[in-house]
Formats: structure tokens, C-alpha cells, sequence
């Protein structure tokens, strides 16, 4: 029995593969790839050229240029793996070197190092930054504009529970990982990221990519139900975005176990534990 790849860690189309499928996947043509990262603020990584969101990509995110169709490209994320379809234009081939990320919710890149002169864009937690230097409370950015300083970090956080409730109220947003709209997968990404743990993006990659939890829920375990995934604050609540709320919030364990269950949308799956590490500089 021949099990199909999974689409969304397959990088290849029906016309071209990556160069290292070769032998393995059968493709008209083979590519090596072109490293290339994303420009935009924010974009959509669909599962066709002007096809349904999978996950969304923030601003730096490096990516392997794999095919392109007219005005879509289609890319694997350096960071998760995922494959998809983003738009051409929201793409960059110059590569600075990446020495920040955006620490803080969300942060806006201003045309001046001055909080008076125009926001250029909005930027969410995790964009990957490259600042050039400083000048009176802002970092100056290799492709333009300025970002406060107060927003930016250089190295990971050592708690993805305390990343993810600065997340609270965020809008629930299928398929999101940005401060404008995020899913239960894309929050748990988000914190983890921040903490320099690797995540995949979906919530069933996420349940296998990390051991079971043997003891009680303790602080940062995921608890997992079919197609759901919430980071736990201690042993009794849970923080997750949902579409029962439409929005990121903080629930009691016991009480959303039984909400979900009433629902039909269990039964609970279990308890993961993500391996937390030593705060340091950003892989």
C-alpha cells in the first residue's frame, strides 16, 4: 500500500519538484530551489494559485522558491516546512542577515525613526527583522523604514505560555498566524516560535511532533482534541484561540473538556510537551 506525501510537506507542484524528491516523487522537472523571503507584512500561503488559506506567512520569512505560475509562487517555509502558493509580488530575493524579530504583539514600521511620521505597515509577533542601526529609539531596517525598539528582540523569550497571552483578544482567523486574525495551531506556533522551540504549523504536525506528557498538565503543555490544540497556563486553565469565542482566551481545562465534549468535537487526545531550552539567540 503506497501512502500519499503530505501535500503540505511536499515541495512540489505537478510540473517541478525540489532536486532532493528526485527518485522519490516522479516530476516532469527538478529544481534546486531559489532561497528567496517574504516582503509583506502578512501573506497568505494557499493550497492553489488563488486558492484557499492554509496558513498565512509573516514579514521575513525565508522560503525556498520552488514554481511559479503567472503572477503565484510556489514556496516551502524555511521555519515549518509547510508548502503553498503565495503571491509573487510579496516576494524578495535580497537576503540581509536577520538579527531581530518583532517581540511584542504586534508593531508598526514607521517611513522616520519619529512616532509622528507615517506607519508604512503593520508587523505581528515573530517577523523576522534586519536591523541595520539605531537612532533615537528605533531600529533602522535593511530594505527601509524604522521600527521602535521596544517591540524588537534579539533573543528568544524562555515562556511561551507568557507570549501567547499577549495574544488575549486576538480575532479567532482559520488559518492565521498573525496579531490580526490566528488559529488554535497558529497561536501555539507563535509562542513556541517566540521561545525559539520549532513548531509545524497544523495542530495534527504539532501533536506528532512532540512526546507525551506522562505527568499532570503543567505549565506550556499542549492539550490536543481533533483538530484543536490550547497551551496550557498551569495544571487548571488553558489559553487557545477559538471559534467558540472567535477570539484568543484563557478557559478553564476542565471546563472547555467539557464544553468540546458536549459539542461532539472530541473526544480530548491527550497532553503533549514540548522540549522548552535555554533562552539564547534565535536559530
Amino acid at each position: 500500500m503506497t501512502i500519499a506525501p503530505d501535500r503540505r510537506l511536499t515541495p512540489a507542484t505537478e510540473r517541478v519538484a525540489l532536486e532532493s524528491l528526485r527518485g522519490v516523487l516522479l516530476r516532469p522537472a527538478y529544481t534546486p530551489g531559489r532561497p528567496t523571503r517574504l516582503a509583506a507584512a502578512l501573506a497568505d500561503l494557499c493550497r492553489a494559485p488563488q486558492g484557499a488559506r492554509d496558513r498565512q506567512l509573516n514579514f521575513g520569512a525565508d522560503l525556498t522558491l520552488i514554481d511559479q505560475q503567472g503572477d503565484w509562487a510556489f514556496v516551502q517555509a524555511a521555519a515549518d516546512g509547510y508548502c503553498g502558493w503565495v503571491r509573487a509580488e510579496a516576494l524578495d530575493h535580497d537576503l540581509p542577515p536577520i538579527t531581530h524579530r518583532v517581540g511584542a504583539p504586534a508593531t508598526h514600521v514607521y517611513a522616520e525613526p519619529d512616532l509622528k511620521t507615517p506607519e508604512r505597515m503593520l508587523l505581528s509577533l515573530g517577523a523576522r527583522l534586519s536591523v541595520t542601526a539605531t537612532q533615537g529609539g528605533f531600529g533602522r531596517l535593511a530594505q527601509g523604514g524604522w521600527v521602535p525598539v521596544q517591540h524588537i528582540a534579539d533573543r528568544p523569550g524562555p515562556d511561551p505560555a507568557a507570549v501567547a497571552a499577549t495574544l488575549l483578544g486576538t480575532p479567532y482567523l482559520w488559518g492565521g498566524n498573525s496579531r490580526s486574525g490566528i488559529d488554535c495551531s497558529g497561536l501555539a506556533q507563535a509562542a513556541l516560535g517566540a521561545c525559539a522551540v520549532p513548531c509545524p504549523g497544523d495542530s495534527d504536525m504539532q501533536e506528532a511532533a512532540f512526546p507525551v506528557a506522562e505527568a499532570e498538565i503543567r505549565r506550556n503543555d499542549l492539550l490536543f482534541w481533533p483538530g484543536h490544540v490550547a497551551l496550557a497556563l498551569d495544571a487548571e486553565r488553558m489559553i487557545h484561540a477559538t471559534a467558540y469565542a472567535m477570539a484568543v482566551i484563557i478557559e478553564p481545562i476542565a471546563e472547555a473538556m467539557a464544553r468540546i465534549d458536549a459539542a461532539g468535537q472530541g473526544p480530548f487526545r491527550g497532553v503533549r510537551r514540548p522540549p522548552l531550552v535555554l533562552p539564547g539567540r534565535f536559530p
